[in-house]
C-alpha cells in the first residue's frame, strides 16, 4: 500500500459561531461556511474543519487521511484488524468513510474527486 498522510483534520463543535470565532481571534485561521453546521478552515498549516452537526460530529478530533484508491485502502483496514464505522459516502471534492483502530481511535480515509 501506498504511504498514505493525513490531510485533514475535523474538529468536533458544540456551536460552531463559537468555535469559529475562537479559532479565528486565537490563531488568525480563516473559514468557509459551508451550512449551518459546517466550517472549513485554512491558515492554520493544514486543511481542516469544524463539525457542529450533533448527528455527524465525533467525539473527538477526526485525521482524515488520503487515498488514491478508497476502495483498496478499505480492504487493507479490514485485513489489519481495522473496522469501519462510517461506510463511504460523498462529501462536496470527494469520498470519505471512517473506520476505528484497534485502540478504539477513530480516523477517516478520503479520496478527491
Amino acid at each position: 500500500m501506498p504511504n498514505l498522510k493525513i490531510v485533514y483534520l475535523e474538529l468536533p463543535a458544540q456551536q460552531l459561531a463559537a468555535s469559529r470565532d475562537f479559532y479565528a481571534n486565537l490563531f488568525g485561521w480563516s473559514f468557509q461556511d459551508y451550512g449551518p453546521t459546517y466550517a472549513a478552515f485554512s491558515q492554520s498549516g493544514t486543511e481542516g474543519g469544524l463539525n457542529a452537526d450533533p448527528a455527524e460530529r465525533t467525539r473527538a478530533p477526526l485525521p482524515v487521511i488520503e487515498s488514491q484508491n478508497i476502495e483498496e485502502t478499505e480492504q487493507s483496514i479490514l485485513k489489519a484488524g481495522g473496522k469501519i464505522t462510517l461506510p463511504t459516502f460523498s462529501f462536496p471534492g470527494g469520498r470519505r468513510f471512517h473506520f476505528t483502530d484497534p485502540a478504539g481511535n477513530e480516523l477517516a480515509i478520503m479520496q478527491r474527486e
